[in-house]
């Protein structure tokens, strides 16, 4: 599929994947295709950051390629690395074989560095051609890597090319599209952010997030799923450690769906928390009075 021609087309195409997105978020997404710019994504987790590649992947029929960012990431597990064991098979077989003397051993040299012996990791698969144009490169959780990393990643996002020292350099016919997130559990270094649009999505508002509930959810009962994007909605006032994002409120959709409720009452919502909130206090600040609280209304 062609690239948005504007910023209507973009939220259409993410439409078609089952993304709502607003107006802002849609223009940060034409921009960065139109542009050839990385997108980074901020917001808290669960919002539909990560999403968005996917949409994008899907929607415009092309590869998606995911570098799951982490504590102690480097290039090699990002960009490449030698397959050591079958370098080291390739040399017993060649003494085994007899081949002997310099040109054999020049022979030998040039062979153990054949792409066949390459373990291409994300960043490397993304920089390869592709039939169906340009892969979505998804950086993911990029602030849960270190600084170093980053700066190695800079040079990559710069130029898109990477050199190989036994092979040369791989270079990108077309960059691809890229779109890195980041929970914001520390900041990224203004360098990369240079090099990217940026965008935050926050919470969607209950219009919006009744909208995506329906998306992903269908299946539910209009009163029902009102019903839950208001809890939500008013949950996420609680002074909590981690709020709920939408992809709880569409797995607590989905366990509510499983369990053939038609309404929210306060024992089914008691002994489901444990879908919208992933910490045993929050649970517990929640269970109980607050919920009937909240269910009757009650701020």
């Amino acid at each position: 599929m062609d690239l948005p021609r504007n910023v209507e087309e973009a939220r259409g195409l993410l439409a078609s994947g089952r993304y709502v997105a607003d107006a802002s978020l849609a223009t940060a997404v034409f921009l960065a295709l139109k542009l050839g710019r990385p997108l980074l994504l901020e917001g808290e987790a669960g919002v539909g950051k990560t999403e968005i590649a996917k949409v994008l992947a899907a929607t415009l029929g092309r590869r998606l390629i995911r570098l799951q960012c982490y504590e102690g990431l480097d290039a090699a597990a990002a960009l490449y690395e030698w397959n050591y064991p079958r370098q080291m098979l390739e040399i017993r077989l060649a003494e085994v074989g007899g081949e002997g003397g310099a040109a054999g051993r020049e022979r030998l040299a040039h062979d153990i560095f054949d792409p066949r012996f390459l373990l291409k990791r994300p960043l490397l698969l993304a920089l390869e051609p592709d039939p169906a144009g340009p892969p979505v490169l998804l950086i993911d959780e990029i602030d849960r890597t270190d600084e170093p990393f980053e700066a190695f990643l800079l040079e990559i996002l710069s130029d898109f090319q990477v050199t190989i020292p036994e092979m040369g350099t791989v270079r990108a016919p077309e960059p691809p599209i890229v779109v890195l997130t980041s929970n914001r559990t520390r900041e990224v270094h203004d360098a990369l952010k240079r090099r990217c649009l940026y965008h935050w999505i926050s919470y969607p508002d209950a219009v919006r997030e009744l909208e995506i509930l329906r998306l992903r959810a269908p299946e539910l009962a209009e009163s029902l799923a009102g019903q839950i994007v208001r809890f939500v909605q008013q949950l996420r006032t609680a002074d909590l450690f981690k709020l709920p994002g939408v992809a709880e409120t569409i797995d607590w959709g989905r366990a509510l769906l499983a369990l053939d409720q038609v309404s929210l009452d306060a024992a089914t919502v008691n002994s489901t928390l444990g879908v919208l909130l992933k910490y045993q206090d929050d649970i517990e600040k929640m269970a109980g009075a607050p919920v009937s609280a909240m269910l009757a209304g009650k701020p």
